[in-house]
């Protein structure tokens, strides 16, 4: 995590016994993301991508009393998905998180989850910054975790 420069980045690393593909499946399947995740209460797709594509496709996310916005920046299937959060507090001028899988043995692989967060050089910027970085690093961590149980509790 880097709190001197107006981004930060927020990075995370988990082995997951599944193949890429499975795992790609769960991720791409873009408005069911509260099925699996337990800090998301409600999700939903909005809208889909222009001219059929899935970039440009977005959800409805719940978390708590917060409502957010998840538009799909890019999606190259089964290696990367990537989005940006949209209504978040001012403080946050954008939040983009993304979705790395890079298969590590058979069956094995390991996912990467970022978020990178801009906010700005102001003194109160730079407060919201580190703070929303912690937030961001438990969250990621969670996320990893709740995807982990999904996919073994496909095999069992």
């Amino acid at each position: 995590m880097r709190l001197n420069d107006p981004v930060a980045d927020i990075r995370r690393s988990r082995a997951i016994a599944a193949d890429p593909q499975k795992i790609w499946d769960v991720l791409a399947d873009f408005g069911a993301v509260s099925s699996w995740a337990d800090v998301v209460d409600h999700s939903c797709l909005l809208d889909h991508g222009t001219a059929g594509g899935t970039v440009g496709t977005s959800r409805r996310v719940q978390l708590g009393r917060t409502t957010v916005v998840e538009r799909i920046t890019d999606f190259d299937p089964p290696h990367a998905l990537a989005y940006d959060v949209e209504g978040l507090p001012p403080l946050v001028r954008r939040l983009h998180n993304r979705w790395t899988l890079r298969p590590i043995a058979r069956g094995l692989t390991e996912v990467t989850l970022s978020s990178a967060v801009t906010v700005g050089s102001n003194p109160l910027q730079r407060i919201a910054e580190r703070v929303f970085g912690r937030a961001s690093a438990t969250r990621l961590d969670r996320l990893l975790a709740c995807l982990a149980k999904r996919l073994e509790e496909q095999h069992v």
